[in-house]
């Protein structure tokens, strides 16, 4: 049997961002409150860095599958606000 960690979910499949953050939430609600022994408390940090791990691990592979639409060219980057030339004002009546 798998044993099961922070960085998985119940069926050993790699935690998803969106969960490693929420029980990265978790762990600070219980640091902050301050109520743990000194024991649970290092157990709740390496909790937390190992859910920060998997949360910028997750990060990282939708960053090379982002970088691999674009590099095929089925995609093209958005351009920024500041990179779009305002367009040319025209006066009234012209064409």
């Amino acid at each position: 049997m798998a044993q099961h960690d922070d960085t998985t979910d119940g069926d050993g499949e790699a935690i998803s961002f969106e969960a490693a953050l929420a029980a990265l939430e978790s762990v600070v609600t219980r640091l902050e409150k301050g109520e743990l022994s000194l024991e649970e408390s290092l157990q709740s940090y390496e909790e937390g860095v190992r859910l920060v791990h998997a949360a910028r691990g997750r990060l990282d592979v939708m960053q090379k599958r982002l970088d691999q639409l674009l590099d095929d060219g089925n995609t093209r980057p958005l351009k920024k606000k500041s990179d779009q030339a305002a367009p040319a004002a025209t006066e009234p009546g012209e064409s």
